[in-house]
């Protein structure tokens, strides 16, 4: 798999499917997920209704239309909040690893991925990043291509050093 790194809006990148860095209960929120569901339109929200009555548990991942957005679907995964006690890695690469496993499952092989827990959910951005690119390197997908999307240079910049 080739792994790429760009500065940009992850709502416009036209892959296959994007990672929305979601909270439990999948009705939307802030950051990357407003973002998602700003510029996907309401069938996202609908589908998280429908598909996820419950939410999603913290390192899981699930799937929804992308609605207006380019990409075809939205991978949902739940990051561990660390202002909450979730600091457990682990969970952090399972949203990595469950997103690729989706993906496979899905037919996608071109996926846009942010910085997971990295935002709002206050991980340290050199282990979010760290964590990232280790379990996309190390696990077994059919997805040719994972782009990490930057928001901002800082962010371009560190990733761009770890590639």
């Amino acid at each position: 798999m080739d792994i790429e790194v760009v500065e940009g809006d992850i709502t416009t990148q036209e892959v296959d499917a994007v990672v929305n860095a979601a909270n439990r209960r999948m009705r939307g929120g802030g950051g990357v997920d407003g973002a998602i569901h700003a510029a996907g339109g309401p069938d996202i929200l609908a589908d998280c209704v429908r598909r996820f009555p419950d939410g999603l548990a913290t390192g899981d991942a699930g799937w929804t239309t992308a609605g207006l957005m380019p990409a075809r679907w939205v991978i949902h995964v739940v990051g561990p909040n660390r202002h909450a006690g979730e600091t457990d890695r682990n969970l952090l690469t399972s949203c990595y690893r469950r997103a690729l496993e989706v993906a496979d499952e899905l037919g996608a092989r071109s996926v846009a991925f942010p910085l997971v827990s990295a935002g709002v959910y206050g991980w340290p951005q050199e282990d979010a990043v760290d964590a990232a690119l280790e379990t996309l390197r190390a696990t077994a997908t059919q997805v040719e291509l994972a782009r990490m999307v930057a928001f901002g240079r800082s962010a371009y910049e560190l990733i761009a050093s770890r590639l």
